[in-house]
């Protein structure tokens, strides 16, 4: 590597570490859970994870996991369209259809390819793409790909949604999707769904909504935030994942009207161009929809959790986003705040992440909390007690 470019990237990196904004992770010896084991020993409980019903450990999805991969080995070593297709793919393709009540559905590696291959796929220069200023990078990205004119309103203002349907009116587009997160990852808000498709019918256009965050636990049955807010099938495309409620794994998908899924086969490049979902991965994620539609107990007890700790945060004075969702942000403003509250909180045995730029703006900075199922009540009530303690210690509350 050339010396200059060496030194060039060193800067940088040093620049974040003085900026108090280098991500570092750590390593867990267990299973993803309620609590999780760290090297040497420690067992601490978990607020950070997205396994929102507490499926990631379930033993029913082990089973079936380990099945698959006796009966179909361990991986396809090919792309769909050659000789990576399983029966278990179709069916869980069929299955995830079936559960968002859409026709049928495409599976992806993640949701974050899913994403980058929806909008270049469906949508070229004539058209245009509508999307809410707090959307996932997955989305973003995506949008980037296509060559479709792009569009973006103030994140769940309808005023200036409205105001970009009528640019797009203005200059003559031909089809035009709007495109939102159901649950916006890092605040934990709805989108507001019923009013983006009023919006949509009004203008004549498409709905997009990426559901990582409420596909398994929020709605009906789990359906996510279209069956949440009552719009059901107004939502024409509906982008997801496995890796979070639904078992935790890997894997996303889009489901959608035959015609979007068939055309998504033959064009979508991050589909053709990546290796089949493992038959375990498959497997286990079948299994883990049919638990999660039947889980009402596990969304009680989610809901219960989300509950009771938000109301002892705000009680103990932080500062909390509002919400009504398992994701409950602690604001602290500045990187360095939220990494030394993150490490007070380690110290008592709670396992949290700070979040700050660039996964949300500067100034911005914050532990996301998420709520499981796999907790209990005792751990929601040590989770508040350590904040207390840290909080009070930093200076925070």
């Amino acid at each position: 590597m050339q010396p200059d470019f060496t030194t060039h990237i060193q800067t940088i990196l040093a620049d974040i570490e003085a900026a108090g904004l280098t991500k570092r992770e750590r390593q867990i010896t267990g299973p993803q859970g309620g609590r999780i084991a760290l090297a040497g020993g420690r067992q601490l409980v978990n607020l950070c994870a997205n396994n929102y019903l507490g499926l990631a450990d379930h033993p029913e999805i082990i089973e079936a996991a380990s099945d698959a991969l006796q009966r179909y080995g361990f991986g396809m070593a090919s792309v769909r369209f050659i000789c990576g297709t399983l029966d278990l793919h179709r069916e869980l393709e069929q299955a995830v259809a079936r559960y968002l009540g859409k026709d049928d559905a495409i599976l992806f590696a993640a949701c974050f390819d899913a994403n980058g291959g929806l909008f270049e796929t469906l949508l070229d220069a004539e058209d245009a793409i509508i999307s809410d200023s707090l959307n996932h990078a997955s989305i973003i990205d995506g949008v980037r790909l296509s060559k479709a004119k792009r569009y973006r309103f103030v994140t769940s203002d309808m005023d200036d949604l409205e105001t970009q349907l009528k640019q797009a009116v203005s200059d003559g587009v031909r089809f035009k999707l709007i495109v939102t997160d159901g649950v916006f990852s890092m605040d934990g808000h709805i989108a507001n769904l019923p009013e983006i498709c009023a919006l949509a019918e009004r203008y004549g256009a498409m709905v997009a909504v990426d559901d990582c965050h409420a596909t398994g636990h929020l709605g009906p049955q789990g359906r996510g935030t279209p069956a949440l807010t009552g719009v059901g099938n107004r939502v024409d495309i509906v982008t997801g994942t496995l890796g979070k409620t639904l078992g935790g794994a890997m894997g996303g998908f889009i489901a959608a009207s035959q015609p979007i899924i068939d055309l998504l086969r033959q064009r979508a490049r991050p589909y053709l161009f990546s290796n089949a979902l493992a038959p375990s991965v498959a497997a286990g994620s079948l299994k883990a929809i049919a638990i999660a539609e039947a889980a009402d107990d596990r969304r009680e007890k989610l809901m219960r959790h989300t509950r009771k700790f938000r109301a002892g945060l705000i009680d103990a004075g932080f500062e909390l986003l509002a919400g009504e969702t398992p994701i409950i942000p602690v604001m602290l403003g500045e990187a360095k705040l939220a990494q030394d509250l993150a490490a007070e909180l380690d110290k008592r045995g709670l396992y949290v992440a700070g979040f700050f730029f660039p996964v949300v703006p500067k100034g911005k900075a914050r532990i996301r909390t998420q709520m499981s199922a796999a907790l209990e009540d005792a751990d929601i009530d040590f989770a508040i007690g350590a904040f207390t303690e840290a909080g009070k210690q930093l200076g925070i509350i």
